[in-house]
């Protein structure tokens, strides 16, 4: 297994492009640091966005897992790359012919999927802890280290999303395509979603839950559904809402054990369809 790694990351590291999308990634992520420092003034007041508490425990975990979630393009781009750059210069052909089976070569592509949803999952925690007790105004490890739930699902998120890219790098081989592939995807679930809702449903408030209901099994939504946008649990947020006399915010932030077998359900769908194309295709 530590062979395998070895093997790909050698790959990965001899790529220029590949090498500068990686370090852009994890320099991207720690630039949710510099959210704290950002200041702006209406009228006498100055507000700080540190002060606001997107920094506290245990809300920080949830705020940056989500923000850092947008960064995932750029190690996607790098694993249909990764597996485009097998077709292209024939390595996956040599590697064959050097002994590697094609179970071997399968795994240590998803190996290099793990180890990029581990580490930006270690890296995030890492930052969160950092930033949490700098701004934090609760430190107790009580508080510290509940919601943790959304760390974890943040790796699932990733793994999963990883896996779904390498699953069309294997199925296009072209690595333009593949990301293209992804687009049309991502863009026909939320058409299937209008459809159903308001064409087929009509659209009225029981259709929209029977709507929502069927697009949580799709691939995309259901990862995105594992970790929500937390801006409107903020404390400030919900005065304001308040104060302008809005509908109190019952959205549900929680993570369910439902949501995470749904994505998991797609991650073998995934690896397992991956390894039937490789081993039918003709190399």
């Amino acid at each position: 297994m530590k062979r395998l790694l070895s093997i790909e990351f050698q790959k990965i590291w001899k790529n220029k492009a590949s090498r500068v999308l990686v370090l852009t990634y994890f320099v991207l992520l720690s630039f949710i640091a510099l959210i704290s420092s950002i200041k702006f003034s209406i009228g006498t007041f100055e507000i700080r966005i540190a002060d606001q508490g997107i920094f506290n425990f245990p809300y920080i975990w949830h705020f940056n897992t989500y923000v850092a979630a947008f960064f995932k393009i750029f190690l996607a781009i790098v694993i249909v790359s990764m597996m485009a750059n097998e077709y292209t210069y024939g390595t996956l052909k040599q590697n064959l012919i050097d002994g590697l089976s094609k179970k071997e070569f399968i795994l240590s592509k998803f190996l290099v999927v793990g180890t990029f949803a581990l580490a930006s999952t270690f890296f995030v925690f890492v930052m969160s802890l950092i930033l949490g007790y700098s701004f934090s105004s609760y430190n107790e490890l009580s508080i510290v280290f509940s919601d943790l739930e959304y760390i974890f699902a943040f790796f699932i998120k990733l793994f999963a999303f990883f896996s779904f890219c390498l699953f069309l790098g294997i199925l296009v081989k072209r690595s333009a395509f593949a990301l293209g592939f992804l687009f049309v995807w991502f863009v026909a679930e939320n058409i299937f979603y209008w459809i159903v809702k308001f064409v087929i449903l009509g659209g009225n408030d029981k259709t929209k839950n029977f709507g929502d209901t069927i697009i949580q099994y799709f691939p995309i939504e259901s990862m995105s559904n594992l970790i929500k946008e937390p801006v409107t649990r903020l404390n400030a947020i919900k005065t304001i809402e308040n104060a302008m006399g809005g509908a109190q915010n019952v959205k549900d932030y929680s993570i369910h054990f439902s949501q995470i077998s749904i994505v998991l359900v797609w991650t073998i769908i995934f690896i397992l369809t991956s390894y039937y194309i490789l081993k039918k295709r003709d190399l």
